[in-house]
């Protein structure tokens, strides 16, 4: 479906396409479905697929620029590797494996959050006319079909669950042997500072604090979607092969759809932070700002998290709960030597 429609109601951003069979993973009824031909569909996304790809079209047309995007290459590979978490689960320690499932998924629930942003008029902070546009949507369905998506909706479970379910799948349930706030204490999560983001302003003070509020927060979730298809591969690899986990591939199919429900969420990201790019910002006292300067200097500080900080207290926290449940088995030393063995090159120096 294409349109050259641009405005949307909120009731059309949260649309569904008419499903002949609703998704049920792990006894769950998660949100999305099929179509006729056995199609997975994504959920809301009657319109706002349509919808993205008109504001792309329509601001290509008029600014003569292509979206913001960077290379997923950015990022360096999932780790543990596809090699290192074979080893662990035929090595009999599948805990590490397990943790980090449920720490995407626990992060998933957190992307939930953006539905809480408040864009109000947003009309007020921009010189050209926004009518028609991804950031004239973004509290007007946009926001709110992504925390639905991430975190589920009334009965229907979403991502975090839905990562979940694929744990438990592939493990036939092994969490109840693990004490998972335990474990997602040892990862960071619930201590003081965890999942935070830098709230300390970059830009001039004369710019609206709820708009620079709202564009690094997009540009934070941006960049993790983006480097999260790195882990969708990983864990569609390692959980697609019958003879490690069990499930016969079910697993890894719930991952395949998790992926295609994000690919809106980038793109949606991509469009409204270009348009914001290529705008004119107002700050309160009627000065003019370059939206090039705006968005560059937020997005230069999140990819410097991204790649700096937040990489290395992830792989610390990933490294960690190996350690912990290698080093409970009798051959612990020597199964945590060849996982080491097995790391890429990017992570064995880092």
């Amino acid at each position: 479906m294409t349109t050259d429609q641009v405005t949307f109601t909120e009731a059309e951003l949260l649309a569904d396409h008419t499903m002949a069979e609703p998704l049920i993973a792990g006894g769950v009824r998660c949100h999305g479905g099929f179509d006729e031909d056995g199609t997975y569909v994504s959920p809301r996304t009657k319109f706002r697929v349509p919808g993205i790809e008109a504001w792309q079209a329509q601001h290509t047309a008029l600014f003569g620029k292509e979206m913001l995007d960077i290379p997923l290459e950015t990022w360096p590979v999932h780790m543990p590797n596809v090699a290192q978490a074979r080893h662990l689960i035929k090595a009999g320690v599948p805990e590490p494996l397990i943790a980090t499932l449920t720490r995407i998924g626990t992060v998933e629930g957190y992307g939930a959050n953006i539905r809480l942003l408040e864009p109000g008029d947003m009309q007020r902070h921009f010189q050209e006319d926004i009518r028609g546009t991804a950031i004239d949507h973004l509290g007007k369905g946009l926001f709110e079909a992504h925390g639905r998506d991430e975190a589920g909706w009334e009965e229907e479970a979403g991502h975090k669950d839905m990562w979940f379910a694929a744990r438990d799948v592939a493990f036939e349930g092994g969490t109840a042997k693990i004490d998972v706030e335990a474990m997602l204490a040892r990862m960071g999560f619930g201590q003081p500072g965890s999942g935070g983001m830098d709230m300390s302003r970059a830009l001039p003070d004369d710019i609206d604090v709820n708009l620079e509020l709202i564009a690094n927060l997009m540009i934070r979730v941006l960049l993790i979607e983006i480097q999260a298809f790195h882990t969708f591969a990983w864990a569609e690899e390692w959980l697609a092969d019958r003879d490690l986990v069990a499930g016969d591939g079910e697993a890894a199919d719930l991952v395949a759809y998790i992926r295609a429900d994000e690919t809106p969420h980038v793109e949606y990201l991509k469009t409204a932070l270009t348009e914001m790019r290529d705008r004119t910002w107002i700050g309160t006292s009627g000065k003019s700002y370059a939206g090039t300067d705006m968005v560059g200097t937020l997005w230069n500080r999140g990819l410097d998290q991204s790649l700096g900080d937040g990489r290395l207290q992830t792989r610390k926290a990933v490294l960690g709960e190996v350690e912990h449940w290698c080093l409970q088995r009798d051959r612990g030393a020597d199964i945590l030597a060849e996982f080491h063995s097995l790391a890429t090159v990017d992570a064995a120096a880092a």
